[in-house]
């Protein structure tokens, strides 16, 4: 199975269960099917994009701990700073 099949199973697999919460197949209390289950998807929304948010912040605290990405990067800016005083800008 491939990841995007794989993927897609697990979508398919939630949406149905929530499905079916929301329509009412799975019983519940009235106050959880009248007040939570119509929230899960923006609360899911909400946590993936927090935890995305995470990863990022994480990975750019982190960065110097990447040796070979940093010294990729340096050696980048030096050459843009070369090639940008070769055509006259002054940078620094």
């Amino acid at each position: 199975m491939t990841r995007a099949q794989q993927t897609i199973s697990v979508a398919l697999l939630i949406t149905s269960i929530y499905l079916a919460c929301f329509l009412g197949l799975i019983p519940f209390s009235a106050k959880v099917q009248d007040e939570i289950i119509p929230v899960l998807p923006l609360w899911a929304l909400v946590s993936f994009g927090a935890y995305l948010l995470a990863r990022l912040g994480w990975g750019v605290l982190t960065f110097n701990d990447t040796p070979d990405a940093h010294k990729e990067l340096m050696e980048q800016i030096e050459q843009a700073k070369t090639d940008l005083r070769a055509k006259g800008v002054t940078v620094d």
